[in-house]
């Protein structure tokens, strides 16, 4: 699906330390408007009360939710665990008490998804941590979406930043990867974000639509798609982003979107946050509007702070 054309990228270089003078009467000034930005990158951010957001219905009983789609929460168990240890991590998740309004989803290493598929609960879904462009063969260390969804994968992690930074997979290669697994039917989390670097520079916007646009470029459909922002500068580092902070990028996301794809795709698509996710941050984080869930990192490997994770939906509950 290709995108029509890219109006934000041209009006917004990221998170800027000073924002850019618009003449008030030009299309850009109206698109900038209802967004209040940062003196400076890392200071908290307020949003201006004229957004257009602060008139949407909430759904499903929830409020602060900016999208329509239910709240999601992936666990991406990375390179980590051992046959014993995935058995007790499961065994948690068994017995844990989780919302139901939620998607919940784990990432296991690949060695270990057809011990996790057939011991974990049916609630949860599983997601792989990779796939191949197309179809499997010479393709050696590769695994093909046609043997995850063999093993009972219904969702696939791509385009995360130790894919992108440590591996090298660029922004058009996670694209076909992104296109296949959803014409083959797998679900898609796919992730964007910028590093400490772009973000100082003021290239936030800048990185995460050019990420987001080699997707829609790609991509025939939105339908399985789940946005995942995740500042690099804050993966694994005990650095998160505030709660404004990472709603203003997911606001502006959004924004691409409905104007860059379509306004029901901008709605439709949740949009989630990852970058050192825990069962004490989530949630603040729970409460933005345009935050409609999670992809947790190491707290994932622990069952019982992962369901804290996942029962931060609570948060966005309207109060009786």
């Amino acid at each position: 699906m290709a995108v029509v054309s890219a109006p934000l990228t041209s009006q917004f270089s990221g998170l800027r330390r000073s924002s850019s003078k618009l003449d008030p009467s030009s299309p850009a000034a109206a698109a900038a408007a209802p967004q209040s930005f940062a003196h400076h990158v890392n200071s908290r951010i307020s949003f201006s009360s004229s957004d257009s957001s602060h008139h949407r219905k909430p759904c499903r009983g929830v409020v602060a939710m900016a999208g329509t789609g239910k709240f999601f929460v992936g666990g991406n168990w990375k390179c980590n665990g051992t046959k014993d240890s995935i058995s007790k991590l499961v065994s948690d998740l068994n017995s844990a008490k989780l919302e139901p309004d939620v998607d919940v989803v784990v990432a296991p290493p690949f060695v270990y998804i057809d011990q996790v598929k057939n011991s974990l609960t049916p609630r949860i879904e599983i997601a792989s941590q990779n796939s191949w462009t197309g179809k499997g063969g010479a393709f050696t260390g590769e695994i093909s979406v046609e043997q995850l969804k063999d093993i009972g994968c219904k969702w696939v992690v791509l385009g995360h930043s130790e894919r992108r930074h440590i591996i090298g997979e660029d922004d058009q290669f996670i694209g076909k990867k992104a296109a296949y697994a959803l014409s083959e039917g797998l679900g898609v989390i796919a992730c964007i974000g910028e590093l400490l670097q772009e973000r100082e520079a003021g290239k936030t916007f800048d990185v995460c639509f050019r990420q987001l646009k080699a997707y829609a470029d790609a991509v025939p459909s939105w339908d399985n798609i789940v946005i995942a922002y995740e500042p690099v500068w804050a993966i694994g580092t005990g650095k998160v982003a505030t709660p404004q902070q990472a709603q203003e990028v997911h606001v502006a996301c959004r924004d691409w979107l409905k104007k860059n794809v379509s306004a029901e795709v901008a709605s439709k698509t949740r949009i989630i946050y990852g970058g050192s996710v825990n069962g004490g941050n989530c949630a603040e984080l729970a409460k933005q509007e345009d935050i409609d869930g999670f992809l947790v990192g190491g707290a994932s490997l622990k069952g019982p702070e992962f369901a804290t994770i996942v029962n931060s939906v609570t948060s966005k509950k309207v109060a009786a």
